[in-house]
């Protein structure tokens, strides 16, 4: 009888443990930086699909379970993804640090847009050219991070960025904060799956974030703010992909 009630005992707290990893509650938690304060953004929830806009104090609130993968995204900052453990949800607060891309960025694309430099031309092309490998130089310094994520067969993301601003400040002249206008992007997070980013539209993760925000930026987002449009909204996303695309594409 003892025995009985020893593994009574044990399934019960085997099923409560287990209740509790397939149930998902709401985690709060704030996005930092050491030396930048993180104002925008996004939090993915890859398992569940759901996601959550990053406020003006870096905080964000989103349903989430240990094990589930988010992916953190903001401009300027590069993409983090990570996996929760059951003790990210003892704090008040889970804090996740991004570190900046770029910190003049978005300086750099608005001085780029009023000044010409003949004498330097393609730049682009010098930094493309690859060289070959001899005692003094090499295009691998085993001794430094290569630039972007970190990988050099990556995304190099500063590039990516320069071109995205570069067409939205040609194509809005008159807008110098692409950062501040989220509701657009928020409409689009809740009237349309997490899956139709991923898997309609092959979009990174670590992209998508980016992707809203390129769409945000054209005049025609405004016509699109009511959650009741969700054919409408994934036209518009497809017909932008298309151009994003274009403008995102790198070679590696």
């Amino acid at each position: 009888m003892k025995s009985i009630l020893k593994i009574l005992v044990l399934f019960l707290s085997c099923q409560f443990c287990f209740g509790q990893m397939l149930t998902r509650k709401t985690l709060h938690g704030k996005i930092v930086n050491d030396s930048t304060a993180i104002e925008s953004g996004l939090v993915f929830n890859v398992n569940s699909q759901t996601g959550d806009l990053i406020d003006s104090k870096g905080l964000f609130s989103i349903l989430a379970k240990a094990n589930d993968t988010l992916v953190i995204t903001s401009l300027g900052f590069k993409s983090k993804k990570v996996i929760l453990k059951v003790s990210d949800f003892t704090s008040s607060f889970y804090k996740i640090k991004l570190h900046a891309v770029a910190n003049e960025l978005l300086n750099v694309v608005v001085y780029a847009k009023h000044v010409q430099h003949p004498e330097f031309g393609n730049t682009q092309k010098i930094v493309d050219t690859q060289y070959f490998d001899d005692s003094q130089s090499s295009p691998n310094n085993i001794l430094m991070i290569p630039s972007g994520t970190g990988d050099p067969n990556a995304m190099d993301v500063i590039r990516v960025y320069n071109k995205i601003f570069k067409n939205l400040f040609k194509n809005n002249p008159e807008k110098s904060d692409f950062v501040s206008d989220v509701s657009f992007t928020n409409v689009a997070m809740h009237s349309v799956s997490y899956s139709f980013f991923t898997n309609k539209l092959k979009i990174k993760d670590d992209q998508i974030g980016l992707f809203l925000l390129y769409c945000e930026n054209d005049p025609k987002s405004k016509t699109y703010l009511d959650p009741k449009q969700q054919i409408e909204i994934m036209d518009f996303l497809i017909n932008k992909y298309d151009a994003f695309k274009h403008i995102a594409s790198v070679e590696k």
